[in-house]
């Protein structure tokens, strides 16, 4: 998606977020609209390196809590696909045990659109 003209009063970040779908934007809403400060895609973790120190693989990600120190990552995935973002997220947990993520599924995003009146079309 093409960076957001919309402009957010509780984000942190340096640079205009690009948001990958429509759920992240609506999520983005509804913490700015509650004042909840926020960055988007703020860090890369290294989750594993090949034997010369290349990063192999890693994982950003997409909001950053400030306050709260606390990373959400949204995904829209049917249930059945998410079995490599819930990998990601446990290796991030034993990579880096003092980090804290949360991670919202399809079915936590469609409540949240539901309960919020939101137009999370993908």
């Amino acid at each position: 998606m093409p960076p957001e003209s919309q402009r957010f009063q509780a984000y942190c970040g340096a640079n205009p977020p690009r948001f990958q779908n429509a759920a992240e934007l609506e999520c983005a809403k509804v913490l700015d609209y509650y004042g909840v400060p926020w960055d988007y895609e703020p860090r890369s973790f290294v989750l594993e390196r090949d034997p010369d120190g290349r990063v192999v693989e890693a994982f950003r990600p997409d909001f950053y809590l400030p306050e709260q120190d606390l990373y959400l990552e949204i995904t829209v995935m049917k249930q059945s696909l998410v079995t490599r973002k819930n990998r990601k997220v446990r290796k991030l947990r034993e990579r880096y045990p003092g980090t804290r993520i949360k991670l919202f599924y399809k079915r936590d995003i469609e409540r949240l659109a539901e309960r919020y009146r939101l137009d999370l079309v993908s």
